[in-house]
């Protein structure tokens, strides 16, 4: 007997085609399963170390719930939406053409039936699910809420029901209907495929079953509805469609009546749509629905806009003068602008000798060093090897030196792995051997040597100098805002040490990290995990990696914060700090929402947009809006072991009141915090500009003028840089007119409001809010946060920075220097343009730097240029031209006076002769001498790159000898050089004045 040919002609068994598709799978899930077990089981480590696991577990813990939660609730909705239907389907039906069709799709889904009737409700709640955990800020505020003891005008409700409330019950409204609506459709879908609801000629044939599902349906979704219009009566104070937020006089008189109608209205149609489920009529909810959409229509939308039109805008300032009262004072408190300290400023453009003898304190503190510009200077005067490096913006920060409180430019010297050279980028030289930087470094803000450089107070490796050294601080910095991505330190106790520590005279020494700063990788799991984590195969195989390493990863302080802390929005500027014998990065941390009631709306990244976001110097705040924030934490992070420790800095924010029950445990109270932290305490940048954005129109609390909007001021923009961008605030020791000393502030200027990119730039205000939160364990100074405004008289023309910088760059004495210092192969580089209220004016600072067109060039400062009012001086130091600016003599000394008698490059004087008849000699003598300057440069620094200080000191004497013979012939060319060019006397000529700015 003969058998069957075989099915299967390749041979293959189809047992094993059969196994191996499930095996596969069973793989792919388990590969998939394990990445994400390393990713989880990575960040329960991390958060552990930090002693924060109570963050990420809470955290977490809400995610799930909530995602449960919506995926259960839409999961029900539609599971059960189907099954009722397919249960009432039916049983025979009449035959028709439209029945047959439907035979045939119930024939070819009969057999994933239940498949489909599982996984679209388990689809949808996956949606829901992920939709529901993305709100887990609002449901925890929601059950911790603490109230405000601050009602709304309108509703007088406290504003925690707006915050905490409002917001949470919106979303749970809006996610029920989102599910009434689903399932609703879900459900009418399987009545008309199994022919409970079908399309007839003469309309719709819908079953008594199908009838009732539909009612119930409609019934939920309208008391649902109903529920969300009376909630939205409370929004309109949330409101920002108008000219100004909050519920304007249309919106009390027409929209929050209109809402409790069509609420009213929406329960009532509900009603009958149960009743037409019981006697089974449908004519009442039909009508009723209707009526409810015309009602809705002409109520919520045509009523309104009738009113606006008709009633609101022939007569707006009248009416709406109580609702902008609302706006004004409630933007103000929920922005802390309400106890702001304002004060007529009758500013003089004369100056007049000895005018600084009142502010003789805070002409001493003057800034001269920019942050912005200095930075190369650090980098090749501080930076010593390639591999180390300086961040592009610095920060400026005071500490007390010979009992005095002293202005600071400080940075550390951070890790650059992008600076080793090519053979040396291995992956153990990356994550192994370069591993930290070394040292902070320090200069004086109102100081410079007589070269130029900057004034240092702390620098050299090892360091040396007033804010410590290397065996009263601890100067490696493994965290920082520039650190590698990951680094494995740590080892056992005894054994080779293989981090590069830093350079010492026979060659770099070699370290061992000693700290708990990073989960263990001493383990097996662990170096797996790790290992897919950052999908790399040397981190499992190195034998770099010891049963005691650590890996240090998530090293930005502000992201470290960040991720430790979800709750809070995070300043852009973290700035280093040598407390207690540590360096600390201190980063300030906001409390913000967007719910408060009659506040006016802010966008973050707008409002604090200016010339250094711009150019990537700091970073920007999210494009998110809000209308209310607090700087309610201060943290610290530890650059040695990236240790954070969170500090409760405004205690009664009832925001982080809220937070504070949700992680009990995470945030410390201020009164921990030491004495020498307090001191390096500043007032945050990012509340600062966006505080002083709302003030361009928030000074004026008069309705009727706020309406007319005749005194609104903008934020200068930024007179150094080409594009228009906003002037930085800056930070400086200053002494306000109602202060009895100088305190370390937070400033900017104002000026009109600027229309289509034009405005007056004269100065119409000025802000400062005091940094000084004293110096005591524990207790926050009563004057800290203080924020003390000066307004000006509008018919007094007090230049602004813009005019300022303008009279500096046309007049004939500074360009003529200043072309002269270009000549030498050099660049001129405007600081910034500090503005000071002292000498019963405002007073305008602005250093000059020198740079050479060479790679390891670095700016120096050069020059100094001053303006008041009208006038303006030009020197080598501060102090003599702010005796030049005010008859001969200021009144006082600035921080620089010593350097007067020193300086050898002077700019030329301001008067002219009559040119002598041998020009031809002297321009060849000139061009000789600026040849001599240009090589002077470049061998000097040829001479730094090598290391060589003594041949680059010779440069220097070479450049001096150069210059003068520069300036000697273009005296000969006709200008005659000041006193201060020939002994570094104090000049008393004046510069002429420039045009008086034009109104």
């Amino acid at each position: 007997m003969s058998r069957p040919a075989s099915s299967n002609p390749s041979g293959r068994s189809p047992l094993r085609r059969g196994v191996l598709t499930p095996t596969l799978i069973v793989v792919a899930v388990v590969v998939v399963g394990f990445i994400f077990f390393a990713n989880v089981w990575t960040d329960v480590l991390w958060y552990q170390q930090l002693g924060f696991f109570e963050v990420y577990l809470r955290e977490n813990l809400a995610k799930i719930i909530t995602f449960l939660i919506g995926f259960a609730l839409m999961f029900a909705g539609v599971y059960f939406a189907i099954r009722i239907a397919y249960k009432a389907r039916p049983v025979y039906a009449p035959d028709s053409e439209a029945r047959e069709n439907l035979n045939r799709y119930q024939a070819q889904l009969e057999p994933v039936r239940r498949v489909v009737m599982i996984g679209l409700p388990i689809l949808f709640g996956l949606f829901a699910g992920s939709a529901a955990a993305s709100q887990w800020q609002k449901a925890l505020l929601f059950f911790n809420q603490v109230p405000f003891g601050q009602t709304d005008p309108q509703f007088n409700l406290d504003i925690s029901f707006y915050l905490m409330s409002l917001p949470f019950l919106g979303f749970v409204t809006g996610f029920l209907i989102s599910i009434a609506i689903v399932a609703g459709i879900a459900g009418i879908l399987t009545h008309y495929l199994y022919g409970s609801i079908r399309l007839l000629e003469r309309g719709i044939f819908t079953s008594r079953a199908a009838q009732i599902h539909v009612a119930v349906i409609g019934a939920v979704f309208l008391v649902l509805l109903g529920i969300n219009f009376w909630l939205d009566r409370y929004t309109t104070v949330q409101s920002s469609s108008g000219h100004w937020a909050g519920a304007l006089y249309t919106d009390v008189n027409a929209v929050v009546p209109t809402k409790a109608i069509l609420a009213v209205a929406a329960g009532l149609v509900a009603i009958l749509f149960i009743i037409a489920a019981v006697v089974g009529r449908w004519r009442l909810p039909v009508i009723g629905t209707a009526m409810l959409v015309i009602t809705a229509i002409l109520a919520g939308g045509v009523y309104p806009w009738v009113i606006q039109q008709f009633q609101v805008r022939p007569s707006e300032n009248t009416l709406e003068k109580e609702y902008i009262g609302r706006n004004i004072n409630m933007t103000r408190s929920a922005y802390g602008l309400d106890k702001i300290d304002v004060s007529a400023y009758n500013a003089t453009t004369n100056a007049t000798s000895g005018a600084l003898a009142k502010d003789a304190q805070t002409a001493a503190n003057i800034r001269l060093l920019d942050p912005n510009l200095i930075s190369s200077a650090f980098s090749q005067l501080e930076q010593y090897r390639p591999y180390y490096q300086f961040p592009q913006t610095l920060n400026v920060d005071r500490y007390t030196v010979g009992g005095k409180v002293q202005d600071t430019v400080i940075a550390v010297r951070e890790l650059n792995p992008d600076g080793l050279s090519a053979n040396q980028q291995t992956w153990v030289n990356r994550h192994i051997v370069y591993t930290h930087g070394y040292g902070v470094v320090a200069a004086k803000g109102n100081k410079f040597t007589v070269d130029g450089k900057p004034d240092f107070l702390e620098s050299g490796i090892p360091s040396t100098g007033v804010l410590g050294t290397d065996t009263s601080y601890e100067p490696r910095i493994y965290f920082g805002e520039n650190s590698p991505d990951y680094s494995i330190v740590g080892g056992p106790e005894g054994a080779q040490q293989r981090e590069q520590d830093r350079p010492a005279g026979s060659g770099d020494t070699q370290y061992t990290f000693k700290g708990n700063g990073g989960p263990s990788v001493g383990n097996w799991l662990n170096r797996v995990l790790y290992s897919i984590k950052f999908q790399s195969s040397d981190l499992l195989l190195s034998d770099g990696v010891n049963d005691k390493s650590q890996i240090l990863y998530d090293r930005n302080p502000r992201e470290r914060v960040e991720k430790l802390a979800p709750f809070l929005t995070i300043d852009g500027n973290a700035y280093p700090a040598v407390v207690d014998g540590r360096v600390k990065w201190i980063v300030d941390g906001y409390t913000t929402s967007q719910y408060f009631p009659y506040s006016q709306p802010q966008q973050l990244q707008n409002a604090t947009a200016d010339s250094l976001t711009s150019s990537g110097r700091t970073v920007a705040l999210p494009n998110s809006s809000v209308n209310y924030i607090r700087n309610s934490v201060k943290a610290t992070v530890d650059a040695y072991d990236g240790s954070v420790t969170l500090y409760a800095w405004d205690d009664q924010d009832p925001l982080l009141k809220a937070w504070q029950k949700i992680f009990p445990n995470v945030i410390k109270p201020y009164s921990e915090m030491s004495g020498d932290l307090m001191s390096h305490v500043r007032y945050p940048e990012d509340l600062f500009k966006v505080q002083r954005e709302l003030l361009g129109r928030y000074h004026v609390t008069n309705p009727d003028s706020f309406y007319q909007n005749n005194d609104a001021w903008s934020v200068p923009n930024d007179p150094t840089v080409s594009e228009a961008v906003k002037q930085p605030p800056f930070y400086m020791s200053l002494q306000m007119p109602d202060q009895t000393k100088p305190a370390f502030q937070l400033t900017s200027s104002f000026i009109p409001q600027t229309v289509n990119g034009n405005a007056r730039n004269i100065l119409y205000g000025f802000l400062a809010a005091d940094s000084d939160a004293g110096n005591v364990k524990g207790v926050k100074a009563d004057t800290y946060g203080k924020l003390r405004l000066l307004q000006l008289p509008t018919d007094t023309q007090v230049p602004g920075p813009g005019q300022a910088q303008n009279k500096f760059n046309s007049d004939p004495t500074v360009s003529q220097a200043l072309n002269l210092l270009r000549q030498g192969a050099s660049d001129v580089l405007n600081g910034n343009l500090l503005t000071l209220p002292v000498g019963g004016g405002l007073l305008y600072v602005q250093p000059v730097y020198l740079k050479s067109t060479g790679e390891t060039s670095y700016p120096t400062l050069q020059r100094v240029l001053v303006a008041f009012g009208d006038k303006i001086g030009f020197a080598p130091t501060l102090d003599a031209a702010l005796d030049q600016l005010f008859g001969g003599d200021s009144g006082a000394k600035a921080g620089d006076s010593a350097n007067n008698g020193q300086t050898t490059t002077s700019p030329p004087a301001t008067t002219t002769t009559t040119p002598p008849a041998n020009t031809t000699d002297a321009k060849a003598e000139l061009k000789a001498a600026l040849d001599d300057a240009n090589k002077a440069i470049q061998d000097g620094q040829a001479a730094l790159a090598k290391g060589d200080f003594a041949g680059y000191g010779t440069q220097q004497a070479n450049l001096s000898a150069a210059l003068k013979k520069a300036i000697d012939a273009e005296t000969r060319l006709g200008v005659t050089p000041s006193t201060t060019a020939t002994q570094g006397a104090t000049p008393s000529a004046t510069p002429s004045p420039s045009p008086s700015p034009s109104g």
